[in-house]
C-alpha cells in the first residue's frame, strides 16, 4: 500500500524536529562530553515508554530577526514517561537550540506538563542545561520564569519535584530548581550562578573561575544547594531512578513497597561494642544505619554538606523511610547552622511525603561561638525543631549515646510528640556533659577543697553514674525501653508496623510562620 503524502510530510517533518538544533550543534553538545536532551530522557525512562508533546511548537518573537530563526519544539523536550513502571513528567533543556535559552512558548511548554502533573498526581523531573532567559524576548522571557516558579511552589509538598543540572544554569534559572525537593549536578559539566564570574569582576573587582563560583562541589559542600553530585549524565540520571524507588508519586499516596529479602529479626551483633568506652571518642554513624536497614543500602543526602548530620532513604522491612544521624565522627555530631537547615528540610520532605522518619542520635549539643551565635545559630536551630514538631508521620527515636541540653529537646524528643524513643544502655540524657555540670554545680566545693581537681574528678564519676545513663529518663517514662544495641533493627521495624496507621493532624491554619 502506498503511503499517503500527508504521513510522509508528518515524517519528514518530525525527522527534523527530532534533531533540535541540526546535526551541528548535536555535534558540538557531544564533543563537550554532553548528550542531547532526547538522549537524556531515553536514558532516564523505562525502554518506548516517553510520549513527547509539542514537538512542532514554535516561538513567536519577531525581534532582531528571530522571525528567520525558527526551530520546532524551541529548545525544550516535554512529555510523560515511566520510570520503573510509575508515570512522571519530564522537560528536558535542549542546549542545540538558542543555547536552550528560555522563550516564553517554551515556558508555556514546560508550565503545561508541571499543570498535568499536578492533576495526575505524578512526580516532575527537569533536566537544565540552559544559557538563561533569552535575551531577545525581554519582559516575556521574564514572565515565562515567573510562570515556572509559581508552579514549583504551588506543586511543593504535593508531587516531588527533582531537578538534574547537566550544564550552564545562570541568572533567574536557578531559583526554580531551588525551589524543587532534589537538585543533582554533573560534576563534569554543570554549574548555577545567579551572576556569572564577569559580573562578579565588574561590579566587586572579584576574580572567581566558573568552577568556584558556582561549581557542583561548591554547591554540594559549601552552599547546600546540591543535594546529589555526579561523576557523569549517566550518573546523574540513575541517581534520579534510584530516588524515586524510595518516593510516592504524590502527598495522598504511601510511599513504593518493594518485597524484601533480609530477615524482620535479624540480629546486628556488630552494635554491642560500636560504641566506645570513652565517651570523647568518636564512631562512624553509617556503620550503625547500614547495619539496621535492609541489605545495607542508605541514600546518602546531601552527603558532602553539613557533615556533622547524616540524612538520607532507606528501606526497613520493604518500606522506605527517612533517617536523621548525628554523625559523631565530624565535629563530635553537634548541630549547627548548616546541619540545622539540613536537617530540618529533610524532615519536612518526609513528612510532605508521608515517609516515616528515625533518628539516629547521639548529640553534645549545639556548636557554640560568636560565628554561630552572629549568624543565627538560634534562628536557624529553630527550623529543626520546628520541623520535628510539625512533622505528623511516624516519629521515632534511638539515642545511642549523648543527648545533652537543648539539642536533645530538637532530636524528636518524647516532649516533641515522637512516637516512640529508645535508648541503647549506653546513653547519657542530662542538661549537660559530666565534666561541665560538676563544674557548675560542685565549683564552691572545689575552691575550698585542698585539691580541686580530685573533688572535680570524684563528683564526675557520681554524676555520671547517677545522671549520665538512660534509667533516670526511663523511670520518668521519658524514654519508652532501653534496648540491646544488636536488637535495634528488629525493635524499628515492630515500632513500624505498629505506627502504620497512624493519624495525626495540627490545628487549622493558612500556614505556620517557620524561622526562615
Amino acid at each position: 500500500m502506498e503511503i499517503p503524502k500527508t504521513i510522509i510530510k508528518l515524517r519528514e517533518r518530525r525527522d527534523v524536529a527530532m534533531l533540535g538544533g541540526g546535526v551541528k550543534r548535536i555535534d558540538e553538545q557531544h564533543a563537550k562530553g554532553k548528550m542531547t536532551a532526547r538522549e537524556r530522557v531515553n536514558l532516564l525512562v523505562d525502554p518506548d515508554s516517553f510520549e513527547e508533546f509539542d514537538l512542532f511548537v514554535t516561538h513567536n518573537c519577531s525581534n532582531f530577526g528571530m522571525d528567520k530563526q525558527k526551530f520546532a519544539g524551541d529548545g525544550v523536550v516535554t512529555g510523560c514517561a515511566t520510570i520503573n513502571e510509575r508515570v512522571v513528567y519530564i522537560f528536558a533543556q535542549d542546549f542545540t537550540v538558542f543555547g536552550g535559552s528560555l522563550s516564553k512558548t517554551y515556558s508555556d511548554k514546560i508550565c503545561k506538563i508541571m499543570d498535568m502533573a499536578l492533576k495526575n498526581g505524578c512526580p516532575v523531573i527537569g533536566l537544565n542545561d540552559s544559557g538563561g532567559a533569552r535575551i531577545q524576548e525581554g519582559i516575556d522571557a521574564l514572565a515565562g520564569y515567573a510562570e515556572i516558579f509559581w508552579r514549583n511552589v504551588m506543586a511543593s509538598g504535593v508531587i516531588p519535584q527533582i531537578s538534574a543540572i547537566l550544564g550552564p544554569c545562570a541568572g533567574g534559572a536557578v531559583y526554580s530548581p531551588a525551589i524543587t525537593d532534589f537538585v543533582i549536578m554533573d560534576q563534569q559539566n554543570s554549574y548555577m550562578f545567579v551572576t556569572g564570574p564577569k559580573v562578579v569582576k565588574t561590579v566587586l573587582n572579584e576574580t572567581v573561575s566558573t568552577s568556584d563560583l558556582g561549581g557542583a562541589a561548591v554547591h554540594a559542600s559549601k552552599s547546600g544547594v546540591a543535594q546529589f553530585i555526579s561523576n557523569d549524565e549517566r550518573e546523574a540520571l540513575m541517581l534520579i531512578r534510584k530516588l524515586l524507588s524510595y518516593l510516592p508519586s504524590n502527598n495522598l499516596e504511601d510511599p513504593p513497597y518493594l518485597p524484601p529479602s533480609d530477615p524482620i529479626d535479624r540480629a546486628c551483633p556488630e552494635l554491642v561494642d560500636l560504641i566506645p568506652e570513652n565517651p570523647n571518642k568518636p564512631y562512624d554513624i553509617l556503620d550503625v544505619i547500614h547495619a539496621i536497614v535492609d541489605d545495607g543500602e542508605f541514600l546518602e543526602v546531601a552527603r558532602s554538606f553539613a557533615q556533622n548530620v547524616v540524612v538520607g532513604f532507606a528501606r526497613m522491612n520493604g518500606y522506605p523511610v527517612g533517617i536523621f544521624a548525628n554523625q559523631p565522627k565530624v565535629l563530635a555530631g553537634v548541630l549547627d547552622i548548616d546541619a540545622s537547615i539540613k536537617g530540618a528540610r529533610f524532615v519536612r520532605f518526609c513528612d510532605s511525603f508521608n515517609i516515616p522518619l528515625i533518628v539516629l542520635e547521639d548529640v553534645p549539643g549545639f556548636l557554640p561561638g560568636t560565628n554561630q551565635e552572629h549568624n543565627g545559630i538560634i534562628r536557624n536551630g529553630a527550623k529543626l525543631l520546628y520541623a520535628f514538631a510539625e512533622a505528623t508521620v511516624p516519629k521515632i527515636t534511638v539515642i545511642l549515646r549523648k543527648a545533652y541540653g537543648g539539642a536533645y529537646c530538637v532530636m524528636n524528643s518524647r516532649h516533641m510528640r515522637a512516637d516512640l524513643v529508645y535508648a541503647w544502655p549506653s546513653a547519657e540524657i542530662a542538661v549537660m556533659g559530666p565534666k561541665g555540670a560538676v563544674e557548675v554545680i560542685f565549683r564552691k566545693e572545689a575552691m575550698d577543697s585542698e585539691d580541686p581537681k580530685a573533688v572535680l574528678a570524684q563528683r564526675e564519676e557520681e554524676y555520671r553514674e547517677h545522671f549520665a545513663n538512660p534509667f533516670r529518663a526511663a523511670e520518668k517514662g521519658y524514654i519508652d525501653d532501653i534496648i540491646e544495641p544488636q536488637r535495634t533493627r528488629f525493635r524499628l521495624i515492630r515500632a513500624l508496623e505498629m505506627l502504620a496507621n497512624k493519624k495525626d493532624s495540627i490545628p487549622p491554619r493558612k500556614h505556620g510562620n517557620i524561622p526562615l
